[in-house]
């Protein structure tokens, strides 16, 4: 009789893969180094293959053992598929959800969702990862997440998405500086190097530049910050002035300073917030569950 791998064993394999020790592999399995190890070695007995080339203190994957890592990401992701398939005869709003958001929505907006999920739909448990969108993507491949929530427009390659709010940009500037400026500005009015901005793996920067037309790159700061708190720190000390979106705004990060939200010239600039997810995913109707309980999370706060 034919013998099959187990998903633990593929389990093992792809954990070791991802994170490149024994030791933190087996704790993210929550299993012991030697049954971590065993389950390995039973593996590579059973398909008769080097899967991995060890020695006393370290070890690389085989060519082979990458293609068996790279098809057993993908057995799993379909055995999860297949576990929410029995989670949702329980109730589309039943079970967990693994969701991924990135870091420029993520501080002004889960804590928010978290809530009212709580409080609509107690049987269904978020569980919260936040990451850069090109890592996200990744895990989301590889079956580690079940949705995400991201800055739109983005390549998502064969990803399935919806569209749940628009999140606006303001200009934000120390309140002295604003007072200089004519209505409606004009980039020009503006020092070179006075325009501080996100490192380019945080997807606002390219978005924040696009939708606000800023063509003169002589205008840009070489400084780039690590997160949106770092920009309003940088703009704070008097050094320049930033790009932010309407939710961070409204979640106060410009409470107690001297910083005011000022209108863009042309058209209102914005981002879009989507829900993005595997194709293959049977929770379709739990996603958008969801994305109904985010439509009036975003939705930007009126004046007054």
């Amino acid at each position: 009789m034919q013998r099959w791998p187990s998903l633990k064993q593929l389990q093992y394999l792809v954990a070791l893969d991802e994170h490149k020790n024994f030791n933190r592999a087996a704790k993210a399995c929550h299993v012991s180094q030697s049954t971590l190890s065993t389950g390995i070695q039973t593996l590579e007995d059973m398909m008769n293959l080097q899967l991995v080339e060890r020695d006393h203190k370290s070890f690389i994957m085989t060519p082979v053992g990458m293609e068996i890592v790279a098809r057993a990401r993908n057995l799993l992701s379909d055995a999860r598929d297949l576990m929410e398939l029995g989670q949702q005869q329980g109730g589309v709003m039943h079970g967990t959800v693994r969701l991924g958001c990135i870091p420029t929505i993520a501080p002004f907006l889960l804590s928010k969702l978290l809530q009212v999920c709580g409080k609509e739909y107690p049987e269904l448990e978020l569980l919260l990862r936040e990451d850069t969108t090109t890592n996200l993507l990744k895990q989301l491949e590889q079956g580690q997440l079940d949705l995400l929530i991201l800055a739109l427009p983005v390549e998502i390659g064969g990803f399935h998405s919806k569209m749940v709010g628009v999140d606006p940009f303001h200009m934000v500037m120390p309140s002295h500086m604003a007072a200089g400026l004519h209505m409606p500005f004009d980039y020009k009015e503006l020092p070179n190097q006075s325009i501080f901005l996100l490192e380019r793996e945080h997807c606002l920067t390219e978005h924040a530049v696009s939708a606000c037309r800023l063509r003169d790159k002589s205008k840009i700061n070489p400084f780039a910050a690590t997160s949106l708190h770092t920009l309003v720190q940088m703009v704070g000390a008097g050094l320049g002035t930033t790009f932010l979106p309407q939710m961070a705004i409204d979640a106060g990060i410009l409470d107690n300073s001297d910083l005011v939200a000022i209108p863009l010239p042309g058209e209102k600039p914005y981002r879009e917030i989507g829900l993005v997810w595997r194709p293959s995913t049977t929770r379709v109707q739990t996603f958008y569950k969801l994305a109904e309980l985010l439509a009036p999370l975003i939705e930007p706060k009126k004046a007054g």
